[in-house]
């Protein structure tokens, strides 16, 4: 809820107060609520009232990371709004989430080290008014919530997440930047690689999901990063058996991680086409819980593609911290 005086008018000015429906949400669908004014003891003349999604980001220039806010949607809900003194104003919106929206709740819990608010503005005589921020717990959709819980079927323990400014290498996005959600790999393969990154690029027709694993080096392997890239329909996601494709392919990264004679930078690939059809399960132990499996499509195993994240922190603006 964001309320407040509206400090260009001074003392006796409006008040703004923003109350959501709900602060539940999820990618792709859309929020409403309304934006209360009530007035003061003097006529206020407001220009327009703008609210904006906002999510915390990491950006890494060279050997450095620094975070900011980042502005990823602004919405203009009303213009050129008289406000009568003592008039009590409401004005409605619904604010359209982006398919890449980052997620900051599982099972209706936050999670650490992600946040997305809505941010109330009012632009008075040209100048904007900005107002805290109306934090969301987005949730994930049925087909990530479906790779999510084969995470949690395969013994993956969630370490955190966050958000980064940059693209990924082959693949569309929308927004300038993308969330990685760390994971511990099971006890089998912890041996061999160090952790497993989850990505998640979303749009109205797909998921793709981006895996990264970091490969454990020794005196007879070499170490580095392994990716793995899979496509999926909304559709199809649910029928899919997402934890077969994981462990397969974390099955293999493990498996050239241990291999004798390594060569560092190589670029290898490996097709598949997989179209296994999944079961219900639990999901990632006390953090990750939803509905089961499943996803379908092409895998690529990159070793140390330096390029596969692309920095984007010059061509992203954002409020530095």
């Amino acid at each position: 809820m964001f309320k407040r005086m509206l400090s260009a008018f001074g003392v006796g000015g409006p008040s703004v107060d923003t109350v959501l429906d709900t602060p539940h949400a999820v990618p792709g669908q859309a929020v409403s609520g309304q934006v209360r004014i009530q007035g003061g003891s003097a006529e206020a003349r407001i220009d327009r009232i703008v609210l904006s999604l906002v999510t915390r980001v990491e950006v890494e220039h060279g050997d450095h990371e620094y975070g900011g806010n980042a502005e990823f949607l602004s919405v203009v809900v009303a213009e050129h709004v008289v406000v009568a003194p003592g008039q009590a104003l409401a004005v409605p919106f619904r604010l359209p989430l982006p398919w890449e929206t980052p997620i900051t709740a599982i099972g209706g819990q936050p999670l650490p080290g992600v946040g997305v608010g809505v941010r109330t503005e009012l632009v008075i005589a040209g100048a904007p008014d900005k107002g805290d921020l109306d934090l969301l717990l987005v949730g994930p959709l049925p087909a990530q919530d479906s790779v999510l819980d084969a995470f949690g079927r395969l013994g993956f323990q969630f370490r955190k997440t966050d958000v980064e400014v940059g693209r990924i290498h082959g693949v569309h996005q929308e927004l300038g930047f993308y969330q990685e959600l760390e994971f511990s790999p099971p006890g089998h393969h912890a041996g061999r690689v160090d952790e497993v990154e989850l990505t998640f690029v979303t749009s109205p027709h797909e998921l793709v999901v981006v895996l990264e694993a970091d490969k454990r080096g020794g005196a007879f392997s070499s170490g580095g990063d392994a990716f793995g890239r899979f496509h999926v329909s909304h559709q199809d996601a649910p029928r899919t058996d997402w934890a077969t494709l994981i462990d397969q392919w974390l099955t293999q990264v493990s498996q050239r991680a241990s291999a004798f004679g390594g060569h560092p930078g190589q670029h290898g690939h490996h097709g598949y086409d997989h179209g296994h059809h999944g079961h219900h399960g639990s999901g990632v132990g006390g953090v990750v819980a939803g509905a089961a499996a499943g996803v379908v499509g092409g895998m690529i195993i990159g070793e140390v593609l330096d390029d596969a994240f692309e920095d984007g922190g010059e061509a992203f603006g954002f409020d530095e911290e």
